[in-house]
């Protein structure tokens, strides 16, 4: 799939936020201990991934009702839905300056009903030429996401049949409609019932 940029400058995808806040400490030590053993950009974008992915659970997999947004929490709490642990990914990536940014699906149950808006993430690697998406998501049994910067190995492709999405553009800051709800969730059970169903 091709990815659009959305800002034509690229150091939108290397720049620090409230979210995305890779000069915190914790993310700094984290990115300093992965870079340790990974010191090329391509290893290090796949070790970052897996810690995000192994590392860090799916709150919807184990039952934590915390909410996180901010990349900082998600690494500190060591929880966080899709939308999060992209951003702790993104996160991981620009501290050792290695442009990211976000991406969306929208995907449904079997039958096309409950759709829901799922976040990714994508890497700009050097040599790489085009943006690679990235689904540290968490795997559980149905779904082995997997680090690529060829082929996609993210946790689900869409079906366009049932009304499913893939969303071309890469953000450098979370979708406006999905930051809107993370921040006003008092837990995951409400979270839940305002997730986005389209951006």
């Amino acid at each position: 799939m091709e990815l659009i940029q959305q800002n034509p400058d690229i150091s939108a995808y290397l720049a620090v936020s409230e979210v995305i806040d890779h000069d915190h400490p914790l993310i700094l030590a984290t990115a300093e201990r992965l870079y340790v053993d990974h010191a090329d950009a391509y290893s290090y974008a796949e070790a970052a991934f897996e810690f995000v992915r192994d590392t860090i659970p799916h709150s919807a997999d184990t039952g934590d009702m915390r909410v996180t947004w901010r990349a900082s929490d998600v690494l500190g709490q060591r929880t966080g839905i899709c939308y999060a642990k992209s951003v702790a990914y993104v996160a991981l990536l620009r501290a050792r300056g290695i442009p990211a940014g976000l991406c969306y699906q929208r995907l449904a149950d079997d039958d096309g009903s409950n759709p829901v808006i799922h976040g990714l993430a994508a890497v700009k690697l050097p040599d790489a030429g085009e943006w690679a998406r990235q689904d540290p998501r968490g795997n559980k049994p149905g779904v082995d996401a997997r680090f690529s910067v060829g082929e996609e190995r993210l946790a689900w492709a869409v079906r366009p049949g049932f009304g499913e999405v893939d969303y071309p553009v890469v953000h450098e800051e979370p979708h406006p409609a999905v930051l809107a709800v993370l921040r006003a969730a008092t837990d995951r059970p409400h979270l839940w019932r305002t997730l986005p169903t389209a951006l």
